[in-house]
């Protein structure tokens, strides 16, 4: 890792996502970056309060982020868990209820900052969600490209029911995924979705057997690892950027990213490496 932290040594050095658990490095009492060769999991461990995102939490969120981003060997990033009932419930309700208004103001920029650095990941991201995924905690899992979750998943935007919004990118990201329609209806009745409907109208992108979140979402990862990380990063900052622009715009998005790659490294030794049938060594330039 590139940024200062509590860690120990022992990294994989694998292209994907390796055969055990290498650096782990804390960031703050609430969150852990643990590597796993090219794959980094980015663990939320607060589970006295079920990952309830307290400033504290976001500030650790928002630095490991920045971290992750700054870090040319990362590929891909896992969005992980360690409670047994609960990716994560969202806001931290009770700090939020000791905050005068003034103080609530100051907080929102802490808080945006930590979904903003999970949307601004240059890498592939996954999230990995079992048990509830709430409010702050689905929009975590919002800003993640591909959302695995198993049938344990109860998922929701439930803010307008404690008189508030969702402010985590939820009332932007939801619609991108479901559409416009459905995305109100959610928002507004601020009702939990169970997993096989979460999967049923798209909310999660893969749905697996209870207790698999995880494993899942790392082999994803994995095999999204072994792939080129300039094309990775290119083809994310394309859909990305591109997204939302009328089709001409966005093919110019598409050709800036095309031509990014086309004469790098990477795209010679893809090449090569399927001419000569054997796996590619990216030099990841």
């Amino acid at each position: 890792m590139t940024s200062g932290g509590e860690h120990t040594e022992g990294a994989d050095a694998g292209t994907g996502a390796g055969s055990g658990e290498g650096e782990r490095e804390r960031f703050g009492e609430y969150v852990a970056v643990v590597r796993h060769g090219h794959v980094a999991e980015l663990v939320l461990d607060r589970p006295a309060a079920m990952n309830a995102v307290s400033s504290a939490m976001a500030r650790s969120i928002a630095a490991a982020c920045d971290a992750l981003s700054a870090d040319q060997d990362v590929r891909a990033v896992v969005l992980t868990s360690t409670h047994e009932r609960a990716f994560c419930v969202g806001a931290d309700l009770k700090e939020r209820n000791s905050l005068s208004d003034a103080e609530l103001l100051r907080q929102r920029p802490v808080s945006r900052a930590a979904y903003q650095g999970v949307l601004a990941l240059p890498v592939p991201s996954v999230a990995a969600v079992h048990g509830f995924a709430l409010g702050g905690g689905f929009e975590l899992a919002l800003s993640c490209d591909i959302v695995v979750a198993d049938t344990t998943a109860v998922v929701g935007l439930p803010e307008v029911s404690v008189g508030v919004i969702p402010g985590g990118g939820g009332t932007q990201l939801l619609p991108r995924r479901v559409g416009a329609a459905r995305a109100a209806e959610l928002i507004f009745s601020a009702r939990r979705v169970e997993a096989e409907e979460a999967h049923r109208i798209g909310l999660v992108d893969q749905l697996v057997d209870a207790g698999r979140a995880r494993e899942e979402g790392l082999a994803l990862a994995g095999r999204i690892a072994s792939n080129s990380p300039v094309g990775l990063r290119a083809a994310k900052r394309a859909l990305r950027l591109g997204h939302g622009l009328d089709l001409a715009s966005g093919l110019e998005v598409e050709d800036g990213a095309w031509r990014a790659v086309a004469f790098s490294g990477d795209r010679a030794e893809g090449v090569a490496a399927f001419n000569e049938k054997r796996a590619p060594q990216w030099p990841g330039a």
